[in-house]
Order: structure tokens, then C-alpha cells, then sequence
């Protein structure tokens, strides 16, 4: 008869959420832990994309262009996580560490960036006493240049770590997890950074910002502590020469499935994220919603991307085509637009909150099916973890930057045309410029989907094996 202390110990391990992710290579709370370092990230994107780009524009005064310049930064550097992805597969160290090394590197680099930063935008918003007049943008740009390319170095380090210790059958829950982290982190900070920087101060800005630097050291530290077992290498082992990355990536992209897979992943994280920017306001113009209305939004996507995971752990537990479950992203996603192109004719809120909650629907799908298939992707030659899940980043890191971009610079060309009478009396309204963005993104999810299909039967020929999620009771 088994105790019934041992019963409620294993009852209250499988009420858990991630208790499937659990192996006996990635023990629960080290794979908790290893979490960590995607709150750090998301903590940081939400900074740079979102608080500091306000902070920037309204309460420093800086000019627009030069803000877009700033956070086009980390977009610009963003491709080069395939090389610090081979970088960590190919590293030799005494101890044979390969991704703690990159970890904590990254995360110096993100330390480095975030502790410097207050003092940059400062001087760039003119209060300055002494130095160059060239200091501000210097030193802004080296503030986001070195955070951006320390949180590029630590999701590609953590990613492929946590590929190397999950096994086939729970790197998917692991990709669940990992995934819930970064949203987590991006919503959790959002909230706080937003409510410490209600009462603006330059005192305050620096508080804030380098506190944010302390506690991304901090995550990182405990993520990374006793990660990687030590492993000595010879002296031999040491000293052989390191393989080129030009023959690293020619053995990954020779799989043409894995260059197929990076193709979909631009492709589809082009066409839900062109409406980033465009989100918010279309709901204030055109729908005349007020502002705590539009901050709903960003919660109902963030909604709908939890539920996402939910969905895949259903789906993965019974086996599912990833990129099937890609796919089925892509299709709600498609209808998303849809209504959110109605809601301005019809006058609808509710269905405009129904299109962004879909949004994050169908997006969370695609992502976590995409990082799923890129960790799981049979890598030969001289080509790694590192290099598949840096490559996979770069693609959407550098289609996330251009889409934004595209979207904003789309939406004013056309409203300018189109509010001059360039385009006729039918089309002359500030509605036409989001239209036309909207209607490009349903465009390019089908280019998307023409581009998943051969990945879906080439994985239909292949026999795989149930393998459970572990999110089959994710708290709602």
C-alpha cells in the first residue's frame, strides 16, 4: 500500500502546470530556474520597445527619428544570433562548459547596457554641462547596443541549454514553459516599470532603469547556477581547430526543411507583427476607444497567446504536426484581421478586442509550434542546437524589428495619399492606411502558409510518437 504522504506528493506533482516537462536530465526546479532567464529578456524588451520608447518622446523631448534610430538598435543586431548560437556549440573551455560561458556573457552585456542607459538618454535629451555635443547619441546608442546584444546572447545561450537538456519527449513542455516565462516577464514589468515611472524624475528614471539592471544580473545568476555539468577537456580537445561557421551554416541550410522552417518563421512573425504599433491607435482614431480601453489590448492579447499554450499542450500531447499546429496559428490568425478590418465599419469594439485577443492567439500558436520544430530539428555536420535556435531567432527578431517598421511607414504614406485625395473620395480616411497594413498581413500569412505546406507532408511521411505537453492544466 502506497503512504499517503508519498500520495499527496505525487498528486500535488501532477497539479502542477509544467510537471510534464520534468526529466531526469532537467530536474523541476533547476528547469524553473533555467526559466528565469527569459523574464530577464522579456523585462528588457519590454523597456526598450515600449517604456523607454514613451519616456523618450514625451517626457525627455527627444525627436521621433532619433528614438526610431535608437530602437532599431537591437533590431540591427538581431541577425547575429545565428554566429553566437555556433559560437556556443563550438566553444572549448577547460571545463567544458559551452552555453554557461555565452549566459553569463549575455548577461554582463545586458547588465552593462541597462546600468548606463539612464545616463545616456539623459544627456541625449540635453541636459548637458560638459563634453562633446555627440555624447547623448553616443551614449544612448551604446546603452541600447549593448542591451540588445546581451539579450540576443542570452536566449540564444538559455534556448539551446535548454534544448540540450530536455529530452525528445519534454522539449516541448520546455518550449511552453520557456514561453510563458517571457510573457510573463514582459507583463509582470510592464505593470511595474509603468506604475514607478507615474511620477516622472530624472532621479526616478535612473532608479528605475538600474534597478532593472540589478535584477537582470540577479535572474540570470540564479538561471544559469549549476546548469551545465563539468565536463574537463583534454589539451588535445582544447587546441583542435574549431569548425568555420560558413561550413556550419552550409550544413544546416543543405537541410532544406531547416531553411524552409527559418523562411516560415520570417514570414509568419512578419505578418502578426505589423500591427504592433498600429494596434493601439487604430482602437483611439478610429473606433474613438479611450486610453484605458486601448491598454486593455495588450491583456487580451496577452489572454489569447496563454490560451495559445494551452491549445498546443492539447494538441502536442496527442502528437500533433507542429507544423500542422503552425498552420492552424496562421488560419486564426487570418480571421483575427478580418474582424479587426470589420470593426471599423461596423462601429464594433467587441469585435476589434475579439480580433486582438485572436491575434495573440494565433501567434502564440505559430511561435511555440516554430521554436518547437527548430529545437527538435535534426542538425548534422558541423552544425548545432546553437546555431538551428540562434537562426530561428534571428529570423523572427529581425522580422519582428522590420515589420514594425514596415506597418508604421505603410500606414503613413497611404493616409497621406489617401487624406489629400490621392485615392479618391471612397478611400479618402484615416481608416484606409490601417486597412491597407491589415490587408498586407492577411497577404503574407498566406505566402506563409504556401511556404509551411511542404513542411506539413514532409513530417506526415515521417511516424512519430505521442508526447504529452504538460499544459493540459495551465491555470486560466
Amino acid at each position: 500500500m502506497i503512504p499517503t504522504r508519498k500520495l499527496i506528493k505525487n498528486a500535488s506533482l501532477r497539479m502542477l502546470p509544467f510537471s510534464d516537462a520534468v526529466s531526469d536530465q532537467l530536474p523541476l526546479g533547476q528547469l524553473l530556474r533555467l526559466s528565469l532567464f527569459q523574464i530577464s529578456v522579456g523585462m528588457a524588451a519590454v523597456m526598450l520597445l515600449g517604456t523607454l520608447n514613451r519616456v523618450m518622446i514625451v517626457e525627455l523631448g527627444v525627436m521621433a527619428w532619433i528614438v526610431a534610430i535608437m530602437i532599431a538598435i537591437p533590431v540591427l543586431v538581431a541577425p547575429f544570433r545565428a554566429l553566437l548560437g555556433f559560437r556556443s556549440d563550438t566553444y572549448r573551455s577547460a571545463i567544458g562548459w559551452k552555453r554557461i560561458p555565452y549566459l553569463w556573457f549575455g548577461s554582463m552585456w545586458q547588465f552593462g547596457g541597462l546600468a548606463i542607459m539612464p545616463m545616456g538618454l539623459l544627456v541625449l535629451s540635453g541636459d548637458q554641462v560638459a563634453g562633446p555635443e555627440w555624447a547623448g547619441e553616443v551614449g544612448a546608442a551604446l546603452a541600447f547596443l549593448l542591451t540588445g546584444l546581451g539579450m540576443h546572447m542570452t536566449q540564444t545561450a538559455g534556448l539551446a541549454l535548454a534544448a540540450d537538456r530536455a529530452s525528445d519527449e519534454t522539449r516541448p513542455q520546455v518550449v511552453a514553459l520557456l514561453y510563458v516565462m517571457f510573457l510573463l516577464g514582459m507583463g509582470v514589468s510592464a505593470v511595474l516599470i509603468g506604475t514607478l515611472l507615474r511620477d516622472f524624475s530624472a532621479l526616478r528614471l535612473v532608479q528605475v532603469v538600474q534597478g532593472a539592471a540589478v535584477v537582470t544580473l540577479l535572474l540570470n545568476v540564479i538561471a544559469l547556477w549549476k546548469q551545465e555539468k563539468v565536463s574537463p577537456m583534454t589539451k588535445a580537445e582544447r587546441e583542435a581547430p574549431r569548425p568555420a561557421f560558413a561550413d556550419a551554416w552550409r550544413d544546416l541550410t543543405a537541410n532544406r526543411d531547416a531553411l524552409r522552417l527559418l523562411v516560415v518563421v520570417f514570414l509568419g512573425t512578419l505578418a502578426f507583427n505589423m500591427q504592433d504599433v498600429l494596434l493601439e491607435p487604430y482602437g483611439g482614431e478610429i473606433l474613438g476607444l479611450s486610453v484605458s480601453a486601448t491598454t486593455l489590448l495588450t491583456a487580451m492579447w496577452a489572454v489569447g497567446a496563454l490560451i495559445g499554450f494551452g491549445l498546443a499542450a492539447r494538441w502536442l500531447k496527442g502528437a500533433i504536426n507542429p507544423h500542422r499546429m503552425a498552420a492552424r496559428g496562421i488560419l486564426v490568425g487570418l480571421v483575427a484581421f478580418c474582424a479587426v478590418i470589420f470593426a471599423a465599419p461596423m462601429a464594433s469594439p467587441v469585435m476589434f478586442f475579439a480580433g486582438a485577443f485572436g491575434i495573440g492567439l494565433g501567434g502564440g500558436l505559430f511561435a511555440v509550434a516554430t521554436l518547437n520544430s527548430a529545437m527538435a530539428l535534426e542538425t548534422t555536420g558541423t552544425a548545432g542546437k546553437g546555431l538551428a535556435l540562434g537562426a530561428w531567432g534571428a529570423a523572427q527578431a529581425t522580422a519582428a524589428g522590420l515589420s514594425i517598421f514596415i506597418g508604421g511607414a505603410t500606414r503613413d504614406i497611404v493616409n497621406a495619399a489617401a487624406l489629400n485625395g490621392s485615392l479618391g473620395d471612397v478611400l479618402q480616411s484615416a481608416t484606409t492606411g490601417y486597412a491597407v497594413v491589415y490587408h498586407i498581413e492577411i497577404g503574407v500569412l498566406f505566402v506563409t502558409l504556401i511556404a509551411l505546406g511542404p513542411l506539413v507532408r514532409a513530417r506526415a511521411l515521417s511516424t512519430s510518437t505521442p508526447t504529452p505537453v504538460g499544459l493540459a492544466e495551465f491555470p486560466t
